[in-house]
């Protein structure tokens, strides 16, 4: 019996250092603040990023990764929060950089929280799409990941997928896969166009304006600095017995279930979609064309 529990044992000790798995709770074990740090405030394992009319704040991971998941568990500013936007998101650097972005837009009393979602490669953005959540993301802490390999790209809120930016590099649409991210969040003030175009404005006596976060989560390819953008690429890939959870046949797509709930959501919740802006893109951008006859 021994002999076969110290097989296992070692088993799991090799797999997950083939996997890599980078997973926490404690904010400072993945990241640090990147400005502000007088607008940061820590209770246990919450923290708290702060709002006010000389400041708001915003942190950074201490590492860039390739391919993975990043978890963050937020709880939007209550109240009024016109003029207002947390934003988290995962960017590489650089003038062709890439960026996922989740930037949730604030709005007076009663009013719904916006989501705005967007999605930059190789510099070039213009890809946003807006949506009401299916619950009052001021009341409790609600998880909002990003799941990111060879084939795909989704945007998660509590496990459903909100967004889904395919691989179609066979359709010449290029595809973010050779940049290592960082992982950032921040809260600033946007009172120029965040709550109904800008018409509604930022009310500073309602400041402080505070977002809350918990349960951060990378399991993802750690990239260090030192290394070479390829080599990393290399190294973030499975190949031969080094296989990464995110490069699963199950994770290429979506399953049925997770393909039903996108649907749900996009007939529901979306209320801005740049595919169908026609004013915007007189053209149908290419990637739109081909994401809509997936789901015909």
């Amino acid at each position: 019996m021994a002999v076969s529990v110290f097989k296992m044992v070692g088993f799991f000790v090799g797999f997950f250092l083939i996997v890599g798995l980078v997973s926490s709770a404690k904010f400072d074990e993945l990241f640090q603040p990147s400005w502000a740090l007088d607008h940061f405030a820590y209770e246990g394992e919450l923290l708290r990023l702060k709002l006010d009319n000389y400041s708001g704040a915003g942190f950074q991971s201490k590492s860039k990764y390739m391919f993975g998941k990043v978890t963050v568990q937020i709880k939007l500013v209550e109240g009024d929060s016109a003029g207002t936007v947390t934003a988290f998101y995962m960017s590489s650097e650089g003038p062709y950089h890439n960026e996922f972005d989740f930037e949730f837009l604030g709005n007076t009393t009663g009013e719904p929280y916006l989501v705005q979602t967007n999605v930059f490669v190789n510099g070039v953005g213009h890809k946003e799409q807006r949506l009401n959540l299916w619950f009052d993301p001021t009341k409790d802490f609600h998880s909002y990941s990003l799941l990111w390999n060879q084939r795909q790209v989704v945007f998660l809120v509590d496990e459903t997928p909100i967004r889904l930016h395919t691989n179609m590099e066979n359709k010449g649409i290029p595809f973010p896969k050779d940049q290592a991210m960082g992982v950032y969040s921040s809260i600033w003030n946007a009172d120029d166009w965040a709550t109904q175009g800008g018409r509604v404005k930022t009310d500073w006596s309602h400041a402080p304006f505070v977002a809350s976060y918990k349960g951060f989560e990378i399991d993802a390819c750690e990239c260090p600095v030192s290394v070479a953008a390829a080599d990393n690429a290399k190294k973030c890939s499975s190949s031969g017995e080094k296989r990464y959870w995110w490069d699963e046949p199950t994770l290429s797509e979506l399953n049925a279930h997770q393909s039903h709930q996108l649907l749900w959501v996009k007939a529901n919740h979306m209320v801005y979609d740049y595919c169908s802006d026609t004013a915007r893109f007189p053209v149908t951008p290419l990637e739109c064309l081909h994401h809509s006859h997936r789901h015909h």
